[in-house]
């Protein structure tokens, strides 16, 4: 039999680490160091995800952390593929984020983690404020937050049962 080769799978989604940290557990035998890793990963044209592991080393907690982001991939409304419709609050733990729609132009005016989930979203033109805690992983899960929570107005005008020109 000839061996097969193989070749790797195509990476659809980049993938960015945000926060990368060593956690420690004190047991009676002395102190175990362990890595965790939170890695958002998107397309940017709308897709988006984020996740969170624990491994032994750095790059096993990389790996896990992308592998569950990409389970937890969702996509985001865009309007005109630049900006949100409209605007949008997130919140987990103490951790605050306020989306805004911007005017073309403006660019990705937002900081630390939130920036990267907006940016691998394909969010083009809007503006960010992190209000709360600056927890870098409490905050890009409450940016994700705010971006599950827009509503397109075909999906407002489906909820009501009524046509978007009703609107």
């Amino acid at each position: 039999m000839a061996k097969k080769e193989f070749e790797p799978k195509k990476k659809l989604l980049e993938e960015k680490v945000i926060n990368l940290s060593r956690v420690t557990k004190v047991t009676k035998g002395g102190r175990h160091f362990r890595f965790s890793a939170t890695v958002v990963v998107g397309n940017r044209k709308g897709l988006v995800g984020i996740g969170t592991s624990k491994a032994n080393e750095v790059n096993d907690a990389i790996a896990k952390a992308s592998k569950v982001a990409n389970k937890n991939v969702f996509r985001v409304a865009l309007e005109d593929n630049r900006t949100i419709p409209h605007e949008a609050t997130g919140k987990v733990g103490r951790g605050v984020v306020m989306l805004k729609k911007a005017k073309e132009g403006t660019g990705v005016i937002a900081g630390g983690a939130a920036r990267a989930v907006l940016e691998l979203a394909g969010i083009k033109d809007i503006v960010s404020k992190s209000l709360g805690s600056n927890t870098q992983v409490n905050v890009a899960k409450a940016t994700l937050e705010a971006l599950k929570s827009i509503r397109t107005p075909a999906k407002v005008a489906q909820l009501r049962g009524k046509k978007v020109e009703e609107l």
